[in-house]
């Protein structure tokens, strides 16, 4: 029974450490390999990856530039989130923090764009207020980026995200939920102060902070606030088996370690291509 219970237990440190690559990896996919691809297929002129932005010059370029330009970084988290599924699918059970990890980033690189949808649609600012920029009617096109958005976002992730979760979860109703706080809410709070420390180093100042780092972590990722918690009241799927646990690793303290001193304190300030 002991060793059911030490295998069970989800440490709060590798938790937080996982949570800290997995959403590092999922704006670096958005930023860097999304918008920092589209700017290269569309010919355009790459001239700064920050942490929350990617900045590039599409001077002469036609306004379809613009669009690609601006959802690549939606395209390029939703292709991400398909090996992060796949690896759900394949890891053996055992692997708790394997598995914690692809889960993690298979939340990341789905509610990111589905956020932006609603985000835009919503609010007319964002990736996709500029994909649909300059359409007629232009309030058609914002509403059905938002029913889009709200469809994914709500319904969708939900169906996709949930499942994978309830093996950590336990049979207790109490145990259940104290576990989906563990890990949901505490990886939502990490992620989002992992961004917005990254952001505060930026050299365009705080409203960029709060358009895109604040939104894309805190906004873009605050199912996790709500929703496992619902989740975890269901009755436990499989009630024989123990939950799945995340043990201490020293492996990914010093990977999260790591992936913070490119993220907040290289991607924070920028990297500059070309001539300043």
């Amino acid at each position: 029974m002991e060793a059911s219970a030490d295998t069970s237990r989800l440490d709060r440190w590798t938790v937080g450490a996982v949570a800290v690559v997995a959403y590092c990896i999922g704006n670096v996919v958005h930023e860097g390999l999304g918008h920092g691809g589209a700017c290269l297929l569309v010919g355009g002129r790459p001239e700064e990856l920050n942490a929350i932005f990617f900045e590039c010059s599409v001077d002469g370029l036609p306004s379809g530039a613009r669009r690609w330009l601006a959802a690549g970084g939606s395209i390029a988290n939703l292709l991400a989130a398909l090996p992060a599924w796949v690896a759900l699918q394949r890891l053996p059970r055992a692997w708790g923090r394997g598995r914690a990890f692809a889960w993690l980033l298979l939340v990341v690189n789905l509610l990111m764009p589905f956020g932006y949808l609603l985000f835009s649609g919503l609010g007319n600012i964002g990736d996709w207020a500029v994909v649909v920029r300059g359409l007629e009617p232009a309030l058609a096109w914002r509403g059905a980026l938002s029913i889009a958005g709200a469809l994914l976002y709500f319904w969708l992730a939900p169906r996709v995200l949930m499942p994978p979760l309830e093996p950590f979860l336990g049979r207790e109703a109490e145990q259940r939920r104290a576990r989906a706080r563990v890990l949901s809410v505490l990886p939502y709070l990490v992620g989002g102060f992992t961004f917005v420390a990254a952001g505060l180093l930026n050299p365009h100042g705080l409203p960029l902070v709060l358009i895109s780092a604040v939104a894309a972590s805190f906004g873009g990722t605050s199912l996790l606030v709500w929703y496992p918690g619902l989740w975890a009241r269901r009755p436990a799927a499989a009630p024989e088996e123990a939950p799945l646990g995340v043990l201490r690793s020293g492996g990914w303290l010093v990977a999260a370690a790591l992936t913070l001193i490119v993220f907040v304190g290289v991607l924070g300030p920028g990297v500059r291509f070309g001539a300043p």
